[in-house]
């Protein structure tokens, strides 16, 4: 059955491939308009070369009819003159061989160059045989059908992942305050703590009050962590003794439970290795699921253990499957130790996303790092094979306690700046939000690590001290001059 051609955007212009969209079919063949070219430029040159050795020949006749044949010295230039012509039919075979293959090349390269420049694919057809190891972009969805596949949903982990690695102890008012400016900025996924043991976070201790404390904004989720079945049990005993006053939301509606993609980082964050976090975590989510709360799964080190080294893909594949086979509606890669780079992440949702039992980029978020300032370019790595859901820290608040070096996470106010400027859509007031991770950070004493919302408030500043020369006429500067 010959298959169907159809013009392509990939090769080179003039080119087509084959329209079956499979992927054992790679013939490619020239299009009608460039053959048409070929075979006038081809007929032109044969038809040139032709006359050119018809004279050729001509010359060597008269040639030949100038000796007598009589005298022997005729004779010997008899035979020069054969082996003149003889050479002379070569040279015009050879010159009527290749040039039509030249004036053929000729045509290709000058249709080429009469065609507008494009811009390199990103990704170019790739060999049957390699299909399993480098998946086309084609093979995933951007989001499930009906959503919008233009909006970026802003997971905000400032108030629990952003807080947790902080060298004293934050007071539960606090918490709930950054959560009310958060909320009120336009975020709608806001995580609000953790039931972990305060003996292993110190940090976290006091999540009950927090959720008491905080606002409840309709159509907003307040994830927690839970560790274990004792966290649910803490949450589940909250839940049941605060119900919600008719048509209010519950103090929160959705758990997050954690594991992580190699045994090392396990043991040292849960004491067990990722097997043994795997069958303690699924009678938790199982429970969660019956209680109705959604449930959240994370995948710590995807890409750089700090105790193992680089991590293996394919054991990350394998960790987030089984946390969506529990039932968790999406997971959260981590780049914990922030040693991610757009190859390595890459690479790294490549093979979670393909292959048999590849995971769609619709369950999938991006929870990366700044470490090496890689945490924007990173999160645009994701986002350009699909995913949809980015965790962020407002200021760039963050670290992880059992990731020595790792600083903050990647910051709310330079990730929507990224978006605003894009075609795509995110939730959040980016002025808003400047001004909490400014509040937050001085009420931590710590440098505020956000790139954007430190330009936003130096921006401020100025407009303000314009604002303050207008209202005074300038006499601010003119006692200051004569000082």
């Amino acid at each position: 059955m010959r298959h169907a051609r159809q013009s392509c955007t990939l090769c080179a212009p003039g080119i087509s491939r084959c329209s079956c969209d499979t992927s054992a079919c790679d013939v490619l063949e020239p299009s009608a308009g460039l053959l048409d070219d070929i075979e006038e430029s081809m007929g032109r040159s044969w038809s040139s070369q032709a006359t050119s050795t018809e004279r050729m020949m001509g010359a060597v006749g008269d040639k030949r009819r100038t000796g007598t044949g009589d005298d022997p010295h005729d004779q010997d230039h008899q035979v020069t003159r054969d082996h003149d012509a003889l050479h002379a039919i070569k040279l015009a075979f050879l010159h009527f061989s290749i040039w039509p293959l030249l004036s053929l090349l000729f045509a290709m390269f000058s249709r080429q160059l009469s065609r507008p420049l494009r811009a390199v694919p990103a990704l170019r057809r790739t060999p049957a045989a390699a299909h399993s190891a480098v998946p086309r972009a084609r093979t995933y969805a951007s989001l499930p059908a009906g959503q919008n596949s233009k909006f970026v949903n802003i997971v905000e982990v400032g108030p629990r992942d952003g807080l947790q690695n902080e060298k004293f102890i934050i007071p539960p008012a606090l918490k709930a305050e950054l959560i009310n400016r958060l909320g009120r900025a336009g975020l709608r996924t806001i995580e609000a703590g953790s039931f972990v043991s305060p003996e292993w976070v110190p940090q976290m201790a006091g999540t009950d009050e927090v959720l008491k404390l905080m606002e409840k904004h309709p159509d907003v989720h307040y994830p927690v962590l839970v560790p274990n079945m004792k966290g649910l049990d803490n949450l589940l005993a909250l839940l049941g003794s605060n119900p919600p006053a008719e048509g209010q939301p519950p103090l929160t509606d959705e758990i997050a439970v954690f594991t992580a993609a190699t045994d090392a980082f396990c043991k040292a964050n849960t004491n067990c290795t990722i097997a043994e976090s795997l069958a303690r975590l699924e009678p938790v989510v199982q429970l969660a699921l019956q209680k109705g709360l959604r449930v959240r799964g994370y995948v710590s080190v995807v890409v750089e253990c700090p105790y193992t080294g680089k991590v293996d893909p394919k054991k990350v594949k394998e960790v987030t499957r089984a946390l969506l086979d529990m039932g968790c509606y999406e997971v959260s890669l981590g780049d914990t130790t922030g040693a991610g780079t757009p190859w390595s992440i890459r690479t790294m949702l490549h093979t979670v996303m393909g292959g048999d039992g590849g995971v769609p980029p619709s369950k999938l978020a991006a929870h990366f790092h700044d470490t090496f300032g890689m945490g924007v370019v990173n999160v645009l790595t994701a986002l350009s094979l699909g995913l949809r859901t980015v965790d962020t820290a407002v200021g760039g608040l963050g670290g992880c306690p059992y990731s020595p070096g790792a600083t903050g996470n990647v910051a709310t106010e330079d990730v929507l700046y990224m978006l605003q400027k894009s075609e795509l859509e995110a939730p959040g007031d980016l002025e808003a939000l400047a001004e909490i991770g400014d509040w937050i950070s001085k009420e931590l004493k710590r440098d505020n690590s956000s790139r954007t919302g430190k330009a936003i408030m130096g921006r401020k500043a100025r407009e303000r001290l314009e604002k303050e020369r207008e209202n005074d006429g300038g006499l601010a500067e003119q006692i200051a001059s004569k000082l």
